[in-house]
């Protein structure tokens, strides 16, 4: 059996009021409580930081395709945001793929697929629709 360990450590200061400092071995980031709930505002919220793993985690799989298809790609970008309203968690993936001008009409379609299968893909994407979280892809293919 394979098994991936990681680990995270906190440190907290100053109650709700205050912050603390989430390390990993490539990842150092501020998190706090947000304003909104009592706390500080000052740091990365729980939300932040899980939107920003399932973007993480989409995107890497997106770039693994793109380097296993012969596509002339010249950039890719990734926007996500996280709605939370009562009823449900969203998170909505705007990945954009830039194709150089001599793209063929096949290599524009390829890209187009890649997008919903980095989403089957992504593990963490996996784990949070098990979870109920609904994840969305809308994608943009661009020339230049």
């Amino acid at each position: 059996m394979f098994v991936v360990k990681t680990n995270v450590k906190i440190d907290w200061k100053n109650g709700v009021n205050g912050n603390g400092s989430l390390k990993t071995v490539f990842l150092n980031t501020n998190i706090a409580i947000p304003a909104e709930f009592g706390g500080s505002g000052n740091g990365a919220s729980p939300k932040e930081i899980l939107v920003a793993s399932a973007t993480a985690c989409f995107t890497s799989v997106l770039i693994s395709m793109i380097e296993s298809r012969d596509l002339p790609v010249i950039d890719v970008a990734v926007d996500s945001e996280g709605l939370n309203s009562e009823d449900e968690f969203k998170i909505i993936h705007h990945p954009r793929i830039v194709l150089s001008g001599n793209k063929t009409e096949e290599q524009i379609q390829t890209a187009n697929r890649l997008f919903a299968m980095a989403d089957k893909g992504c593990a963490i994407g996996n784990l949070l629709k098990k979870a109920g979280v609904k994840i969305e892809i809308q994608g943009e293919i661009l020339a230049k």
